[in-house]
């Protein structure tokens, strides 16, 4: 682990401990070893996913343990979860991460943040046109990711009929 991810992941582990002893809940290893693992991740993920990638690590972990933990987690604002559209919970760490957006491929269900100015001053003017605090927003955008349009160009070009000219 790197410094910079090494210090980060210090505070981040600091702000978990606090918050399970806040709620009287257990510092066990099984919780920091999932909590390490997401936060030197740089992806959106499943819980499943997660789960099978500690497992890889040889690390004794349960897949309730799994779950129980990214909704601790989530709970202490260290994990952001995610439903793109009907597919599972994807989840992505958030502490020390500036706000961003996301749009969402509908066919491979690839993810990529973006970040824009122009939406915070959308916010800003919207709350105060509407006499809003803004205090967050979430905004996902779907389409067609540019692999998947070629692949769908290819497909239909496969499916159209044969002409007489062409079948000769």
């Amino acid at each position: 682990m790197n410094k910079n991810l090494a210090d980060n992941f210090d505070e981040v582990k600091n702000i978990f401990s606090a918050y399970l002893e806040r709620k009287d809940l257990r510092k066990t290893n099984e919780r920091y070893v999932i909590l390490e693992e997401i936060y030197s991740r740089s992806d959106h993920f499943e819980a499943e996913s997660l789960f099978e990638d500690i497992l890889k690590q040889k690390h004794n972990v349960s897949r309730a343990t799994v779950y129980n933990t990214l909704e601790l987690l989530v709970s202490c604002d260290l994990v952001k979860k995610h439903q793109f559209g009907k597919n599972h919970a994807q989840y992505e760490k958030s502490y020390g991460y500036k706000q961003h957006d996301h749009i969402i491929c509908v066919d491979c269900k690839k993810v990529v943040e973006f970040c824009d100015p122009r939406i915070q001053q959308i916010k800003s003017m919207m709350g105060d046109l509407l006499n809003f605090k803004i205090t967050h927003h979430s905004l996902n955008l779907y389409g067609i990711c540019g692999n998947c349009l070629k692949k769908r160009e290819i497909e239909a070009s496969n499916n159209k009929p044969k002409t007489k000219k062409q079948l000769v």
